[in-house]
This record gives C-alpha cells, sequence and structure tokens, in this order.
C-alpha cells in the first residue's frame, strides 16, 4: 500500500504553515514533504510541528538559487560553484535536524544556447562533491526529471538522462526522484519508467498530479502505478505534489484508499 506524503509547498494553502501537519495528519497523511522549509522556519520549529503532528519528513529540497528571480537550482550553472556547495551543505543540515533522509538537489535551467555538455561536466562535478557531503553525513540526494514546458530550459528533462548520471556517479547516495507528473507529460506511459527505475535500484521517491493541469490526479489515474509499487514492495513514499481545486480536503477522494484513518 502506497504511502502518501502531503508536500505542504502545494497542499493546505488554506490553512498558515503551522496548521498543515495537523491537518495533514487529519486526513490521515503519515508524512509531509515540502519545497524550501528552511525560508519558512528554523529546523527546531519545523521539527517540533512534526513531533506535535506525528508526522514524518520524507522530503525537502535543498536551496536553489534566487527561485524569485528565475533561478531554479545551481549545480549545472557556470561560476555558481560557491552558493552551490553552501545550499547544499544548508540542505543537508536542515534534513539532519528534522529527521529527514532525502534531499532534492535541484539541477537548474540553461539558455536556450548554453554549452550542454560543459553543463553537464559541471553537473557531474558539482554532484560528486555533494555526494560526498551526502554519504558522510548519511542522508540520499536525489535528482528530478522535470518536463520543459512548466520549467522551460531545466537541465534535466528525461528519466533516461538522470538514469545515465545516477550510474556515472555510481553511489546509493544518489538516487532518483520520480515524478510521475513530469515523466507523462514528456514520456508517455509511467508504469514502465518507475520499473525500470526500481530494478536498477535507484527509485528513492515518488511523486504524482493529475495530467496535464497538475489538479488532483483522476481517481484512477494512477491505479496501475501504485499497484506496480505495492506489488514489488516500495518501501517510499508518494508525494503528493498538486494544486487543489479548492479545499485540500474536499479533493482527497482520490486518495482515501491510500491515506491511513
Amino acid at each position: 500500500m502506497p504511502r502518501l506524503a502531503a508536500n505542504l509547498s502545494w497542499l493546505y494553502q488554506e490553512h498558515p504553515l503551522e496548521a498543515r501537519f495537523e491537518a495533514a495528519a487529519a486526513d490521515g497523511f503519515t508524512a509531509v514533504e515540502m519545497l524550501f522549509p528552511h525560508e519558512q522556519a528554523g529546523a527546531a520549529q519545523f521539527r517540533a510541528w512534526l513531533d506535535q503532528s506525528g508526522l514524518a519528513c520524507a522530503l525537502i529540497n535543498a536551496p536553489a538559487g534566487d527561485w524569485a528571480g528565475g533561478e531554479r537550482g545551481l549545480a549545472a550553472l557556470a561560476g555558481r560553484e560557491a552558493d552551490f556547495r553552501a545550499g547544499v551543505l544548508q540542505g543537508l543540515e536542515y534534513a539532519a535536524t528534522i529527521g529527514c533522509p532525502r534531499v532534492h538537489v535541484v539541477s537548474g535551467t540553461l539558455p536556450r544556447d548554453a554549452d550542454r555538455a560543459g553543463a553537464r561536466l559541471r553537473w557531474l562535478d558539482n554532484m560528486r562533491w555533494a555526494v560526498a557531503q551526502a554519504e558522510a553525513a548519511g542522508l540520499v540526494l536525489t535528482i528530478e526529471p522535470i518536463n520543459p514546458r512548466d520549467m522551460p530550459g531545466y537541465f534535466l528533462n528525461r528519466q533516461d538522462e538522470a538514469l545515465a548520471l545516477i550510474a556515472e556517479i555510481g553511489s546509493i547516495a544518489l538516487r532518483l526522484q520520480f515524478d510521475a507528473y513530469h515523466c507523462h507529460i514528456v514520456e508517455g506511459y509511467v508504469p514502465a519508467h518507475a520499473q525500470r527505475a526500481f530494478e536498477l535500484g535507484v527509485l528513492e521517491h515518488v511523486q504524482v498530479a493529475g495530467v496535464p493541469s497538475r489538479h488532483e490526479p483522476m481517481h484512477d489515474e494512477y491505479e496501475a502505478l501504485f499497484s506496480y509499487l505495492d506489488g514489488v514492495g516500495y518501501a517510499g513514499f508518494v508525494g503528493c505534489e498538486y494544486k487543489p481545486r479548492s479545499a485540500t480536503s474536499e479533493g482527497l477522494g482520490w486518495a482515501r484508499a491510500w491515506l491511513t484513518h
């Protein structure tokens, strides 16, 4: 039975941040995830909210540069190595404090005329350093292909690209964050891609949202994926990273079979 995690950067925005944890727990979620919690609360406070609600934290992002200014990560960007390293260290420290085992490292967007071969080498150099820090901390870093419609110019779009990079680095501390919404838009049938990652032993975290508008998944939209994950004994979380059409709780009909009560 897939374990669902509520993404508090997307869900329960009708509540202030400190109330979203209890709201998620009341709906039957056992875990939460969040994009950039370090921008909204200190790690000790975030940990207190987790403890009070009885929730685990499944995933956070490391700092990703000037998000408001259009940056979407630094791993592939020239001249931002020092900022990248500082962000990774901040993300790992925050994750360790709140008891979160995995940190997503956002790769960055490139201009249309960018030297992609050079960007790939830069990404590998940066991520080898980052993975060494994660290994020392006993944590896992994840990377996520993101569709170019929602994030034009993003360095990483396809599952095979991500799997090749993970294989090239060759560490158990770097694994795949499989976002079924992005995968569906770019590559089509989702369960086959999840199966490949699982069989390679690198499937660390799954996320879902409805296609194409990123609202709630349709009731049966992910039944095949969930059935596959359940059948192979996937032990990770499935993050709910979508835009509720109205109040979050009202739109959870699709998830009732997988929420605990």
